[in-house]
């Protein structure tokens, strides 16, 4: 495995920071794959859809959500996957690690997986989407709102 030097992103608005501390950085488990964000995210969230399930194979997924423009790819290219009409997901072609959702019903935003950045913690969630799909074995552990889509 490929060792990579990581950077100690300034929090963000998920934990009431503001815009000039909002560098993050993030990428794939091998380290080819690397994005910087540069404004805070929009929000933070878990989603149990089956699509997400699906793509990362776990039962539940976080994303944080930012604007497209404040989104750069830094390392190697993600490889791209149109996963269902209108949706492109992109993962790390070497080790697979799953790494960002846009929608064409939402121009101008991107999704990425909480998980990748190189500082998760700071972009703790603040609710549950899609819990209509959620798997029934799951058992919610937090008070989080819980959204039965996402809207």
């Amino acid at each position: 495995m490929k060792a990579e030097a990581r950077s100690t992103p300034l929090p963000g608005s998920c934990d009431g920071g503001s815009v000039s501390d909002a560098t993050r950085e993030g990428g794939c488990l091998c380290g080819a794959v690397r994005y910087r964000l540069t404004a805070p995210p929009r929000h933070a969230m878990l989603c149990h859809c089956r699509s997400c399930r699906l793509a990362s194979g776990a039962p539940v997924v976080a994303w944080v959500t930012v604007s497209a423009g404040a989104f750069a790819w830094t390392g190697a290219a993600a490889t791209a996957y149109p996963s269902s009409p209108g949706v492109q997901r992109t993962f790390c072609g070497t080790c697979g690690t799953s790494l960002s959702y846009e929608h064409a019903e939402r121009p101008g935003e991107i999704d990425v997986t909480t998980a990748s950045l190189d500082a998760p913690d700071a972009a703790a969630p603040s609710f549950h989407g899609w819990t209509s799909h959620a798997l029934p074995w799951m058992r919610f552990g937090d008070d989080l709102p819980k959204r039965a889509t996402n809207e």
